[in-house]
């Protein structure tokens, strides 16, 4: 080899080593972790295995979006684990704003308190995209990888877990400061920046998309709470994100869930929050750790006194828990252990989305083939009934208008009188708009025994419902 040649070779290796250097610097080297089923062999059944894959995404082409990070919160603790993790969230979204990662602040119903924000501004101002996703403004219950999955944790009371004299406590101070001690937040958390010559501020679904797609990102970062009820559902969510084709990781560390220890799977707070975590690594995208971007250590709550986490799911009982129960062409007879030797009322709920292009006039009736004493309520509100003339034991319940909600989700609860332990129902219910009808087949929640307050939740369908238990028109 001539001098020459040794000099062009060391030159392109300088060269290939500079392209190099600054495509590091240029991207975020992610460590994602997802997890798949495999088939044992040996046992011949289905088991999930913890794999981690590296990615790399261009700076220019990723965004992080902080979602309800509300100054205030009806749950105590809730307001005390985020302060807790909030400084260290605030240190991520500075140091990806300072590599030039796309910060978009979304605490949702607090717009009004940002109105002349130039972040505001600059989200209300991004140029129209024209490739608006179908329903992009609405909340998102599932997507189709989570159809046959089952939901790890039951929220729908809520999810609080505060002591009820401390919550008590709480919400006297929060009216006492003028606020809805139901609906307590006003902006997002002063222990977050927004930088006002950079950053975006939207709780829009299609304000979100129209900043995402101005700027050329493919790669979305979720931080905030609560990862069961808005990160994974609002309009700027993570399956409204997966859903509508971007790559989308979820800053596991960076995140809570509302989750009562009282109810099933009857685990402490942060099991239940691993348990949805690994859903979502499952069923949704894969999650990273903030020290991926900091150093250090993941963050790990000072209140968080486990020694270890045991993720496997507990079966329900539906004596003292809402137990899943498929509706196919005919209501199965009810096979399981619990269920041998009973003989009262039994109990099933689902929730339903309702679009408004669906419903006619907004009126709504359920059609239900029945032969025992039964109640049906929608949203809390009791339907009134009628018997069908001439179809045999069809009832017709009709729902009041109140009810019926355009564009959102309900929960339909059935109370049925069981005759001596046969849990039988000839058909599956059938909702009814005008024209429009929608057999209700698939799964559905049980519960047995009598209990007057099953008819509803505390809280508004969409984030009280399970995926497991979701139907929606085809």
């Amino acid at each position: 080899m001539t001098r020459y040649s040794m000099w062009l070779v060391a030159l392109m290796g300088v060269c290939l080593m500079s392209d190099l250097s600054l495509a590091q610097e240029d991207s975020l080297l992610l460590r994602c972790r997802l997890r798949r089923p495999i088939q044992d062999a040996v046992s011949n059944s289905e088991r999930t295995v913890v794999e981690e894959v590296q990615k790399r995404w261009a700076l220019k082409e990723t965004a992080v979006i902080v979602c309800d990070v509300w100054d205030a919160h009806h749950c105590l603790n809730a307001v005390r684990r985020l302060e807790e993790f909030a400084p260290r969230m605030n240190d991520v979204l500075i140091e990806a704003r300072k590599r030039g990662v796309t910060i978009i602040h979304s605490p949702s119903d607090c717009m009004a308190a940002y109105e002349d924000h130039a972040a505001r501004k600059r989200a209300v101002s991004a140029p129209t995209a024209k490739n608006e996703p179908k329903d992009v403004e609405q909340w998102c219950s599932r997507i189709p990888s989570e159809e046959k999955a089952v939901y790890p944790i039951d929220q729908s009371d809520g999810g609080e877990d505060d002591d009820p004299a401390e919550n008590a406590e709480w919400a006297a101070k929060l009216k006492g400061m003028g606020r809805n001690p139901g609906m307590p937040w006003k902006t997002q958390s002063k222990l977050i920046e927004i930088d006002a010559d950079r950053d975006f501020i939207s709780d829009r679904g299609d304000e979100v998309w129209n900043v995402l797609e101005s700027r050329g990102i493919k790669n979305v970062i979720l931080v905030g709470v609560h990862l069961n009820m808005c990160v994974l559902g609002r309009p700027f969510g993570l399956r409204q994100m997966v859903r509508n084709g971007k790559n989308v990781a979820l800053i596991r560390d960076m995140t809570d869930c509302m989750y009562n220890p009282k109810r099933w799977p009857h685990v402490d707070h942060f099991t239940g929050n691993d348990l949805v975590i690994a859903h979502v690594e499952r069923f949704v995208c894969p999650t990273i750790t903030s020290d991926q971007l900091l150093g250090g250590e993941p963050f790990r709550s000072k209140y968080d006194k486990r020694t270890a986490a045991n993720l496997s799911i507990k079966p329900q009982n539906p004596r003292t828990n809402w137990r899943p129960v498929s509706i196919a062409e005919r209501w199965p007879q009810l096979s399981f252990k619990e269920a041998e030797d009973y003989q009262g009322p039994f109990w099933i709920r689902c929730v339903v989305r309702l679009p408004s292009d669906w419903l006619q006039w907004k009126r709504l009736q359920l059609k239900l083939e029945v032969d025992q004493e039964t109640s049906v309520w929608l949203n809390g509100y009791e339907a009134s009934s009628q018997i069908d003339a001439g179809s045999g034991n069809c009832v017709t319940y009709k729902f009041p208008a109140a009810a019926i909600l355009p564009d959102d989700f309900h929960l339909l609860v059935i109370r049925l009188e069981g005759p001596g332990g046969h849990l039988l129902l000839p058909d599956a219910p059938t909702l009814v708009s005008g024209s429009r009808k929608m057999e209700l087949k698939g799964q559905w929640q049980l519960r047995l025994g009598d209990d007057k307050s099953w008819s509803n939740i505390p809280l508004p369908a969409k984030f009280g419902g399970s995926t497991d238990m979701l139907f929606e028109p085809k």
